[in-house]
C-alpha cells in the first residue's frame, strides 16, 4: 500500500490526495503536522532522495527562519533532522511512498505510472 506524508490542508496534498483517489489507489496518510515526524523517517528519506528535494526552501516557513537558523539546518544532516522535526512544515509535500521508492512533490504525470 502506498503511503503519503504531508499537511492535511496544502493544495499540493489535495491535488494528490484527488489524484489517488482519481486512480483508484489505496492509500495511508501520515499528518506529519499533527502526528510529528521521527528522525529515523527522515534519515531514510534524505538518503534515498537528498536534501535538496526534501527541503523546502522555497515556502515561508523556510524564508522566516533566520540566518543563524538556516545555517543551523544545513550545517549537517543530523542538525536539519533536528530542524524538520521541529518544524515540519520545512518538509516539501508531498512526500509519497511506493514500493519503488519515493517521490516528493506532486507531478501528476508521475503519479499516473504508479502501480499499486
Amino acid at each position: 500500500m502506498l503511503k503519503i506524508y504531508g499537511i492535511k490542508n496544502c493544495s499540493s496534498m489535495k491535488k494528490a490526495f484527488d489524484l489517488l483517489n482519481e486512480l483508484g489507489l489505496a492509500y495511508e496518510f501520515h499528518d506529519y503536522k499533527k502526528q510529528g515526524i521521527d528522525a529515523e523517517t527522515l534519515k531514510v528519506w534524505l538518503e534515498h532522495v537528498g536534501q535538496a528535494l526534501i527541503l523546502n526552501k522555497k515556502g515561508t516557513t523556510w524564508r522566516k527562519l533566520t540566518e543563524a537558523e538556516q545555517q543551523f539546518a544545513l550545517a549537517s544532516q543530523d542538525q536539519l533532522i533536528e530542524m524538520l522535526m521541529a518544524q515540519p512544515s520545512l518538509i516539501k509535500r508531498p512526500v509519497l511512498q511506493t514500493a519503488q521508492g519515493y517521490m516528493v512533490g506532486f507531478d501528476e504525470a508521475a503519479y499516473r505510472e504508479i502501480s499499486a
